[in-house]
């Protein structure tokens, strides 16, 4: 397998997470219903963070718009962060996907770490 293949499937595993779940939120699966209710957070914000998480995602596949998509993850990802710490909860889970994020833009994208070192 060459390196481009391996770049698109570890982007492609990261995507695929994030994907499933907007999706378990879009379709307000009852698994998500009880974590928003231990989190403390209203049902209603169930599909709107949904649609944002999607977007998210989406602005992160598509090559064009795919930094900016990392920076909206990061964003999304710290709200989960701080959200968990609210109520105790690790934050370990949280703390990976948004490595993960950036380790995915990163090979996608090597120029990624001249650009991040020359600031």
């Amino acid at each position: 397998m060459d390196e481009g293949n391996k770049k698109a499937i570890w982007a492609g595993r990261i995507v695929s997470i994030l994907v499933f779940s907007a999706v378990m939120k879009l379709i307000v699966h009852p698994e998500v219903v009880k974590g928003v209710n231990h989190l403390g957070l209203p049902e209603s914000l169930i599909r709107p963070l949904g649609v944002i998480e999607l977007l998210c995602a989406v602005f992160y596949l598509v090559p064009q718009t795919a930094v900016f998509g990392a920076i909206l993850l990061t964003g999304y990802v710290g709200g989960t962060i701080i959200t968990h710490l609210r109520v105790g909860e690790p934050v370990y889970l949280n703390i990976f996907l948004g490595l993960l994020i950036w380790l995915g833009l990163y090979l996608r994208r090597p120029r990624l770490l001249e650009l991040i070192r020359s600031t």
